[in-house]
């Protein structure tokens, strides 16, 4: 959720940080990391509940809201409380993206920048 949503609001600074930070804790694989910022849901790295965070990571971004179809797809697989804590992940991860962007956060030499290409 917040690599999808920190890509989707175009704040490299800290979709880098995250990757540098976590992405070897969360084993991402390169093709992963890559999708997060220029894949989508039906990029063949992602397990079906995987997909589901980034359609609902993707459509809280493009819309503010969930359609039933993409809510019962992530109720199929996380709990209530799950849902809750994606849905915040989601509203914090733009509040932070705003603020690095806004505010011009510099790039940190360790962290990468955004993949090129499709």
């Amino acid at each position: 959720m917040i690599l999808r949503t920190c890509a989707q609001c175009g704040a490299e600074y800290e979709w880098g940080v995250h990757v540098a930070t976590f992405g070897s804790k969360a084993a991402w694989t390169p093709e992963q990391v890559h999708s997060t910022a220029r894949g989508g849901p039906e990029d063949v790295c992602w397990s079906g509940e995987e997909r589901s965070v980034i359609r609902l990571a993707d459509q809280l971004h493009a819309t503010s809201s969930v359609s039933e179809e993409v809510w019962q797809e992530a109720a199929s697989s996380f709990a209530p409380e799950q849902l809750i804590e994606l849905v915040l992940l989601a509203g914090l991860y733009h509040a932070v993206s705003f603020m690095a962007n806004a505010f011009g956060v510099q790039h940190e030499e360790s962290a990468p920048k955004f993949p090129h290409g499709a």
